[in-house]
């Protein structure tokens, strides 16, 4: 399309529609022609074109493929036999493409307008040429007829009849009437062919159409469809996939069925993916709009967690002034100057609401603690009492989710190998690796996905050269030998599994970790980012970002005397560090921001791992061509730790915040 590409090849499945009219022309339904045919002079007939057009969705929930087909029919089959699926006077003459223009979101309208125009063109050329000067075919009655084919009806719904019109939809694809003149009850001259041709020309003449910052300008003032969202889209879809998080492959501009799940995956990276793009006001006012949301949604709530959802809600009425000045305060009509939103209004009485809740508790130690003990015999053996507060707690807590998982998640967890909820939870605490203070658990597959790798073979397979140096490292620090003739297992990813941080016996769903060596798919190899926290190599006791090279365990050749060290007999993991850059988060952020370490690697055993974390790049200025979701982790200086990943990440990073 002119200089401006797409992300797939663009292909079109089509038919010739004069050879599809001369079938349906020549099919014993097209009697009634000849009615037609009776009316005009000897030797000529009429054939009436008839076309349709639609686009659909051909998947359910998920892969967005969709199909744009074009149908033709003849005017000159009776009305209720066309109409009719079963008596096949429609056939389908072309698969329209639809494709995904990497461009400014802006324009992506306009050049998919285009190329259908492009494509209409290919697929009726001959059509138009019989229209314009006839052509011989073949009746019902096997007799030669020389016929004319011209176009009297296109059906398509309104957005489609715009764009087949080429007029913007303020504009009737049909009449000269505009918006305003919408409710007039007198008709409006019609809108015909060659006046829009008249004002492309013109317009064409002015300015450059493959110019479509200013050829889509100059449109609008003659109603034309010239057909901030492209950056952003950009810049989402550069964000590293990670197993379980939704990845918008396409942006976020053009997500068919916007849903709270949409708005619920947006939010997760939205305040980072605005990073120089949009004003430090503006950026904290969505951060402290989800702020407020995240805080809402803890299953406890303090006076410190309410003073905290007041004041997200203050920093957002603060700053919402910067969002009316970008006006990205959209309606239907346009853009919006006010925050006349009554849900917003009703914000500022949750802390108060939860608030009375709080108040409640002193409430229910009366009731719950004081008064079922005056009743007691008041001794010290306070473990029937307590086991009927907790089962009464528990059966509280279990309808903030679903019932019957909250009730099995709190079940005797070495009963239970799977938690069933919507999707199974293995419980990887009954088999897997724990930590040490077993609050989290590991899982590796039985069977390494590489088996006996020398040293060599695991530097050149990962592509990691400074492995054999951290692994000596390592194994002095914990003050043991390497022993010689050393081999490897690998894996490429490994699950972690954790309790939640508001309800210490409930199981969170498994996370995977990838630490996938270099391949075709992924020049640089696919590896996730992990929290974790230890003495790196001389440094400070704390919580580090890192993010995970190689998953391998030390091994002995069968038959060999020398033992492995304790601390070389579990799974370890080669990671590259990332440092905090100081003195703390951002404040229009509120996150850390770090910076990947110069190729600086290291080992820790996998049960050092906190969690599963997500960083995003720090963008500045124009994304590369080159730069994509395989490579982003690899190409950017330095990157945002994402707070906003998950409910229970947002909660731990603000307590290793706080100290």
């Amino acid at each position: 399309m002119g200089p401006y590409e797409s992300e797939q090849p663009i292909h079109l499945i089509w038919r010739d529609r004069l050879e599809v009219m001369k079938q349906l022309f020549a099919n014993p339904t097209s009697d009634d022609a000849w009615e037609i045919q009776n009316q005009l002079p000897e030797g000529a007939a009429i054939i009436l074109i008839i076309a349709a057009s639609d686009k659909t969705p051909v998947t359910k929930h998920m892969g967005g493929l969709e199909m744009h087909p074009l149908f033709l029919t003849i005017g000159n089959i009776q009305g209720n036999i066309h109409m009719k699926a079963t008596s096949h006077a429609w056939r389908c003459t072309a698969f329209m493409p639809i494709p995904t223009f990497i461009v400014n979101s802006d324009f992506k309208t306009l050049l998919w307008s285009h190329l259908w125009h492009k494509c209409m063109d290919l697929v009726c050329s001959n059509l138009k040429v019989a229209a314009r000067v006839g052509e011989y075919m073949i009746d019902p009655s096997a007799r030669l007829c020389y016929c004319f084919t011209p176009l009297i009806s296109h059906i398509a719904d309104l957005p489609k009849q715009s764009m087949i019109a080429c007029i913007t939809k303020n504009s009737s694809p049909i009449t000269t009437a505009t918006q305003k003149e919408f409710g007039d009850e007198t008709p409006h001259p019609p809108w015909n062919g060659i006046d829009t041709y008249t004002c492309i020309q013109q317009l064409c003449t002015r300015v450059d159409p493959w110019d479509l910052v200013v050829f889509l300008r100059e449109a609008k003032k003659f109603c034309l469809s010239g057909i901030m969202g492209h950056k952003l889209d950009v810049w989402f879809k550069s964000h590293h996939k990670r197993t379980g998080v939704r990845h918008f492959s396409g942006g976020v501009s053009y997500v068919n069925q916007m849903t709270g799940q949409e708005h619920r995956d947006i939010q997760h990276t939205i305040v980072l993916t605005l990073w120089d793009m949009a004003s430090p006001g503006f950026i904290r006012a969505v951060q402290a709009m989800i702020d407020f949301i995240y805080l809402a949604q803890n299953p406890l709530h303090t006076e410190s967690s309410i003073a905290s959802m007041t004041q997200a809600l203050r920093d957002f009425h603060d700053n919402k002034q910067a969002i009316l000045d970008a006006e990205a305060r959209q309606g239907k009509s346009g853009t919006k100057d006010n925050f006349f939103i009554p849900k917003l209004e009703l914000m500022q009485s949750f802390a108060r609401a939860i608030s009375h809740v709080a108040d409640m508790s002193e409430q229910l130690l009366i009731t719950h603690c004081k008064h079922p003990f005056e009743c007691t015999s008041c001794q010290r053996d306070f473990d029937p009492l307590i086991n009927a507060v907790i089962m009464e707690d528990e059966e509280v807590a279990s309808t903030e989710t679903d019932p019957a998982f909250a009730w099995v998640s709190n079940a005797n967890q070495a009963a239970q190998l799977h938690l069933q909820a919507l999707h199974p939870i293995h419980n990887h605490f009954l088999k897997g690796i724990l930590s040490d203070n077993a609050r989290i658990a590991f899982n590796v597959t039985v069977k390494a996905d590489c088996s006996h790798l020398n040293v060599s073979q695991l530097q050149s397979l990962y592509n990691i050269s400074d492995f054999y140096h951290a692994l000596h490292l390592y194994a002095t620090r914990n003050g043991c030998i390497l022993p010689g003739q050393l081999s490897f297992n690998t894996w490429m990813k490994f699950c972690i599994q954790l309790h939640s941080t508001f309800h210490a016996c409930r199981i969170m769903l498994s996370q995977q970790i990838h630490a996938e060596p270099p391949s075709s798919n992924f020049p640089r190899g696919n590896c996730d980012v992990v929290l974790f926290n230890q003495r790196v190599d001389g440094g400070n006791d704390g919580s580090h970002v890192a993010q995970v090279q190689t998953i391998f365990q030390p091994t002995l050749p069968k038959g060999s005397r020398a033992q492995v060290a304790e601390c070389l007999s579990q799974p370890l993991v080669y990671i590259q560090l990332f440092d905090f850059v100081v003195p703390g988060p951002k404040p229009s952020t509120g996150m850390w921001m770090s910076e990947r370490v110069i190729r600086h690697g290291c080992i820790i055993p996998l049960t050092d791992v906190m969690h599963a974390v997500e960083i995003i790049p720090v963008y500045q200025g124009p994304l590369g061509k080159d730069v994509n979701s395989r490579n982003s982790l690899e190409v950017f200086d330095k990157y945002f730790l994402n707070n906003f990943a998950d409910k229970e990440l947002y909660h731990s990073l603000s307590v290793i915040s706080d100290n």
